[in-house]
């Protein structure tokens, strides 16, 4: 049985950090116990971590220790040389106690950097051997021709079935993108039918270094902008010619290298970040050891939006020579690229048939990672376009440059242009302004016909055409009439704007579904090992009934769509028979009318939380019960015990919390709390793509 893969190369720099970074996100919409080791780490200096394993810890929270990930550092492996096999069988002992905690093991061959490649190549191999572990070789087509990119795979994949090692497929990585299917034919034509070959073009946002790699490799000193650090660069230019000349060859991400003396280059690149007519600077580095004059920097300090400006002591040619030599990592602090990493593999890779030669195993439930995989799945399947009106909020808007990267959906921001796209400079964000629309509503082609929509929906309520004008002009009215009209599938708003305040244009005119009295909203609570369903914690303060009745229904029908069994415990004080009271009573009633109604859904009620979800005290409480201890879908009686208890778990377990999700509604709004944070909105636009696709 497959239960590891051994992600291998046999140059350096060939980004296996992508596979591998895709891999576990695979494996782990997958399975809840999924390692990861790489034997041989690249640590330099014995008092810092590497920084590719934290990365791969961290970012999938990897129940798995630091110490544990590695065997020797490249130093010691170097060392010992000599005694290949006491170096072999440290390996398969650290590698066999990781194995015996997982259902599969990721492991990640070395890097080869500087002396020694034949010899990491050779215990690479033998690694990948003695672990029983078949390999996914990664080569490079960095500065490569097709015909030597060929040659590579050909001869690194020969080598491993010389020593015996089964190979599973060859991907090619940072292929110029128009040779690509070139290369993917050739391969798929010499290599075995059986191998998985995949090709994955060069992707600028992976190779392009940061400010901080630049600074650390530079040694430079920051003078400003230091919170804009994980600013991304794809070019740069030395400024050593006039500024007219200069401002012709400011492009996307650009780096400017410059003598500290020249003010006006640092002006003008600062002034150029500014204006809407010129692409966004990454940064400036000052050379030879001189900084701006006095007053250049009083004008800085002044200004609200600064671009990272650091000095170096190192002159312009060197300067330029170390910048052009940085290999670009991905690191702990750095979720973007670690996001495109993901995103690219998924693209590019046959997941399905990887899938179909790795995994042998079945995990029983849904894990927080696998809901949260599946969910990005599904909102892709069938991309859907939704409105935010909220478009000037800083979180909003990392938020969107989270979702327009992953291509998940279309958006359209509403507020002023010009003021949203300040902010995404001043933010440093890499969003392409053509792939956003931005509306004000004030200017908005649509604002004429939105009003008189609004003033025919609304003139039986004593809405005049003046008021609808005035309505029409707010960003919750205006996203809403988006929706309405289908010039949008879907909003979610919330992070500025209260609960009433975004759903009330929902409740006047896009209006509840048939059959349906009452709107409700669900949480997915992503627990340690699992995802429940909790509602209605946002929406109705003291339900009837009926009411109760009728938000398990919808509950139970949006657990299903989510790809969660429902299981609904109607939650109360007391459990089975046991408790009496108006309370109580209203919960035993309404569970009466869900099973009336619905008499193929499992539901439990009135039930305490403990023997909802706790096995041992639901077998004690309701023995024979088919929820007791397994409940998917807890309804809480009253929206004071529903909020203060999702915010309990979210905090105190660290639970992530998705949603509110709105139920009920003709078509999909969806509401924020004031508290989100960026993640809450990239969750609860997925959700609301996946809304959209039943519309």
């Amino acid at each position: 049985m497959t239960k590891n893969i051994y992600i291998a190369s046999a140059e350096p720099y060939t980004g296996k950090s992508v596979i591998a970074f895709g891999m576990i996100n695979m494996l782990l919409a997958k399975t809840q116990k999924v390692g990861y080791f790489k034997p041989i780490i690249a640590q330099d200096d014995p008092n810092q971590r590497d920084e590719h394993v934290e990365a791969m810890l961290d970012y999938f929270s990897l129940p798995v220790k630091y110490e544990d990930a590695f065997a020797f550092t490249r130093q010691e492996m170097l060392h010992q040389s000599e005694d290949s096999g006491a170096i072999i069988n440290t390996i398969i002992s650290k590698y066999k106690k990781l194995e015996d905690n997982y259902d599969f093991t990721v492991i990640e061959g070395s890097d080869f950097l500087g002396e020694g490649m034949a010899f990491e190549f050779e215990s690479n191999a033998l690694m990948a051997k003695n672990l029983g572990a078949p390999v996914l070789i990664v080569v490079s087509g960095k500065n490569k021709t097709a015909s030597q990119l060929f040659k590579t795979a050909i001869n690194i994949y020969r080598n491993f079935l010389l020593r015996d090692v089964q190979v599973l497929g060859v991907v090619a990585n940072m292929v110029n993108p128009e040779e690509a299917e070139r290369i993917k034919q050739a391969l798929t034509n010499q290599l075995p039918a059986e191998l998985l070959i995949a090709v994955i073009p060069t992707e600028t946002g992976l190779q392009s270094p940061t400010m901080k790699e630049i600074t650390l490799a530079l040694s430079g000193e920051v003078l400003f902008g230091a919170e804009l650090m994980d600013n991304q660069v794809d070019n740069f230019v030395t400024g050593a010619m006039m500024l007219p000349n200069f401002l012709r060859h400011i492009k996307d991400n650009l780096l400017i290298v410059t003598p500290g003396d020249r003010g006006d280059i640092i002006i003008g690149a600062l002034q150029a970040n500014l204006s809407a007519n010129y692409p966004k600077i990454a940064g400036i580095v000052l050379t030879a050891g001189s900084l701006p004059d006095e007053p250049i920097i009083k004008l800085i300090e002044g200004l609200q939006t600064i671009i990272p400006i650091i000095a170096v002591q190192k002159g312009t040619f060197e300067t330029t020579t170390t910048i052009g030599g940085i290999h670009s990592k991905i690191t702990i602090e750095n979720k973007k690229k670690i996001a495109l990493a993901i995103e690219l593999f998924e693209r590019y890779v046959d997941i399905k048939a990887l899938d179909d030669k790795i995994i042998t195993f079945s995990y029983q439930g849904i894990t927080p990672h696998m809901f949260q995989y599946q969910l990005v799945k599904w909102a892709k399947r069938d991309k859907k376009h939704i409105v935010l009106p909220e478009g000037n909020d800083e979180r909003i808007l990392k938020a969107v440059e989270k979702l327009i990267a992953q291509d998940i959906v279309d958006i359209t921001l509403l507020g002023d242009p010009a003021e949203i796209t300040n902010s995404i400079k001043r933010l440093g964000l890499n969003l392409d302004l053509n792939t956003l629309r931005i509306h004000d509503p004030r200017q908005s082609t649509h604002y004429n016909d939105y009003v008189d929509t609004l003033h025919e929906l609304r003139k039986a309520k004593n809405v005049n055409m003046e008021m609808a004008r005035d309505m029409m002009t707010d960003v919750s009215y205006f996203g809403t009439m988006m929706v309405y009209k289908g010039d949008a599938d879907g909003m979610v708003s919330g992070a500025v704007h209260t609960t009433q305040h975004t759903i009330r244009p929902a409740l006047q005119f896009v209006k509840t579904k048939p059959g349906v009295s009452v709107v409700s909203s669900i949480f997915f609570m992503c627990l340690p090992e699992r995802v429940a369903i909790f509602g209605d914690c946002a929406v109705n303060p003291n339900p009837t009934a009926q009411q109760l009745a009728e938000i398990a229904i919808s509950s139970a029908e949006s657990s299903a769509k989510f790809g969660i069994e429902p299981r609904i415990a109607m939650l109360s004080y007391s459990s089975g028979t046991s408790g009496e009271g108006e309370d109580v009573e209203r919960v035993r009633e309404a569970t009466a009318i869900v099973k009336a109604r619905h008499p193929e859904l499992k539901i439990e009620g009135p039930i305490q939380y403990d023997a909802a979800v706790d096995p041992l005290v639901g077998r004690q409480k309701l023995p024979g019960s088919e929820v007791a201890g397994r409940a998917s879908v807890l309804i809480f009686p009253d929206l004071n015990t529903g909020n203060n208890t999702y915010k309990a778990v979210q905090r105190e377990t660290g639970a992530l919390a998705i949603g509110p999700m709105l139920q009920g509604l003709n078509k999909p709004i969806n509401d924020l709390s004031r508290g989100c944070t960026v993640d809450d909105i990239f969750n609860t636009v997925v959700i609301t793509a996946i809304q959209c696709q039943d519309i």
